[in-house]
């Protein structure tokens, strides 16, 4: 009997200590919890092809205090209390459609850039949920995404963050959600950077229905895909088409590379502004009327309608221009080279025929390193003495080591009896000083 006494009073301390354990542990793991909760970094969502089309909108922040770890926020919270900062300028990263449903690719290396260049908040706007599926449907979504941008926009004002020090960049159909949420505070936002801004449903929209100039105080657009998935026509106060806007040196240019093929031009305009945010070197852009003219060296300088300071891609207070009255849908141009960072050199080359020739002359000039070559060539009327044309190069011009001309013949075989080509050839980078 006392056996059995002994046996149960074991078991009822063994209970006994299990239920302590498990308190202590039930404690111990609630702790635990609540502070990876407070800890934890929201992710984007993620949507599948049939039923991603029900809009859902979330905003993640990135504080310049915490950078690699996005803050879920609500309207309802105190989102100073998870690190947005009222007194830094804001960047809103808005992305376009998504075949897939999933995360953007580039966003993390956005967010990126923009804190190790500049001390800001940088918001990425998730709304997977609804940009997902058919394209007409993701735009049938564009204008409830706008007035949410809008809602949470005015809750950023209500804590004092001034209109001017808030910035839009848009990819794709989000440069026309930006667009949308300027006309809501009547082009009063600091500014919106459209990343080849979406042409289908758009090309021939009325400006109050897509991104126009009017939409904030600075309104850039770089486009990449013109003759795709961009948009061909001005959207902004500066429009930078890049190579001429259309295919993009690196891109695949065969319908056999698949995804790449598709996307790659379209992309390019995010790759390119994320590696002038990280690069050194300045992406000076020139007004001209087309881009053949600009290589053809007919556009040297910024004069009209810049006074001479020409635009450049980046961060710079109205990129750059120093200029009181902005003006609209101007397009300028700029060449890039296929892969980041980007760099070029813009150089205006010149051939002077010491005499008149009675047929066309065909002129090329390379300049050389010891590892890098560049060529452009260009055709003197005949009856005329002046040919000119741009050359592009990897290294300033005060590295090139040698120069090359060559008269390219009509024919294969040189005729004999043909005077030789005399002149002299002269060179300046752009801008152009025409003093």
């Amino acid at each position: 009997m006392l056996h059995i006494i002994i046996i149960i009073i074991i078991i009822i301390i063994i209970i006994i200590i299990i239920i302590i354990i498990n308190v202590y542990c039930y404690c111990y793991i609630s702790e635990t919890k609540n502070t990876m909760k407070n800890q934890e970094c929201a992710e984007f969502q993620s949507a599948h092809l049939l039923w991603g089309t029900n809009l859902q909108v979330r905003f993640l922040l990135f504080p310049f205090s915490n950078p690699s770890c996005g803050q879920l926020l609500s309207q309802q919270e105190d989102i100073q209390e998870v690190g947005f900062n009222a007194s830094l300028g804001t960047k809103i990263i808005i992305h376009g459609f998504r075949a897939l449903g999933t995360k953007p690719s580039w966003i993390d290396a956005l967010i990126q850039a923009f804190l190790e260049v500049a001390k800001v908040n940088v918001i990425a706007v998730d709304w997977v949920q609804g940009a997902t599926a058919a394209y007409p449907t993701a735009v049938e979504n564009v204008m409830t995404l706008g007035l949410e941008i809008s809602s949470f926009i005015r809750k950023l004002l209500s804590m004092g963050v001034p209109e001017s020090s808030i910035h839009l960049i848009g990819v794709s159909l989000g440069a026309h959600v930006g667009g949308l949420v300027g006309q809501f505070y009547e082009g009063h936002l600091g500014r919106i950077t459209a990343l080849d801004p979406a042409g289908p449903k758009y090309t021939r929209a009325r400006p109050e229905e897509r991104l126009d100039p009017g939409d904030a105080l600075f309104v850039e657009a770089i486009h990449t895909d013109s003759d795709n998935f961009g948009i061909r026509i001005p959207v902004g106060h500066i429009d930078y088409y890049l190579n001429g806007g259309k295919d993009q040196p690196g891109c695949p240019h065969f319908i056999l590379s698949g995804y790449q093929y598709l996307i790659c031009d379209h992309l390019r305009a995010v790759h390119f502004y994320i590696s002038v945010l990280k690069d050194s070197c300045p992406m000076m852009a020139f007004p001209c009327s087309s881009y053949k003219n600009f290589l053809a060296g007919h556009c040297l300088d910024c004069f009209n309608p810049f006074l001479l300071s020409c635009p450049t891609i980046g961060l710079l207070d109205n990129g750059g221009l120093n200029i009181k009255i902005l003006p609209r849908e101007v397009k300028v141009y700029l060449a890039t080279a296929a892969s980041a960072p980007y760099c070029v050199h813009h150089t205006l080359v010149e051939f002077h025929l010491q005499q008149r020739r009675t047929s066309d002359t065909n002129i090329e000039i390379t300049f050389l390193t010891s590892n890098s070559s560049a060529s452009t060539s260009f055709i003197i009327p005949k009856q005329q003495m002046l040919g000119k044309g741009l050359l592009i190069h990897s290294v300033p011009l005060c590295q090139i080591e040698n120069v090359m001309l060559q008269h390219l013949h009509k024919f294969w075989k040189r005729n004999k009896d043909e005077p030789p080509i005399v002149g002299y050839f002269c060179t300046a980078s752009l801008p152009v000083d025409k003093k």
